[in-house]
């Protein structure tokens, strides 16, 4: 099963706008993600509906965050991006008539409904300034200014 990585790449593109100067082109953020710039523009699209980026059209103009990294959280992220889905296990459905089969699903969802309270929990806690700290910002902006590659 193939993992959703919209998150991890949101936040990789977010933090490079947080350290960098003027707006990023969606060509720009699409070579630094190794994807298209379609996907880049509709992935971000929900994160300007909720008013953590804005973008520009025209010369000049791109994407830029409406907010400083340490206004932004986990939490603020994975619901922008659409709240995928925490687990890549979950209950089966083959037997629905054996009572089994309904007492491990009905374990399950309740495991896995707490454990997902749990890491909502801990994603409101973290902001991207807080994840930001592991490294240099000028490293960062660098490297999107350059926009040769992927960061």
């Amino acid at each position: 099963m193939r993992q959703d990585s919209r998150l991890s790449r949101m936040l990789h593109v977010l933090i490079h706008m947080g350290h960098h100067d003027g707006a990023l082109t969606s060509e720009a953020i699409a070579k630094m993600l190794d994807t298209n710039p379609v996907v880049v523009r509709r992935t971000l699209a929900g994160l300007r509906e909720k008013n953590y980026v804005t973008s520009e059209k025209g010369h000049g103009g791109g994407w830029t965050l409406t907010r400083p990294l340490a206004e932004l959280t986990l939490l603020d992220i994975y619901r922008a991006v659409g709240e995928p889905s925490v687990f890549a296990v979950g209950p089966a459905y083959d037997m629905p008539g054996c009572v089994i089969e309904q007492a491990v699903n009905a374990t399950l969802r309740d495991v896995f409904a707490e454990a997902e309270q749990l890491l909502l929990r801990r994603f409101e806690g973290v902001t991207l300034a807080d994840i930001a700290r592991d490294f240099a910002p000028p490293a960062a902006a660098d490297t999107v200014k350059a926009q040769t590659g992927r960061s």
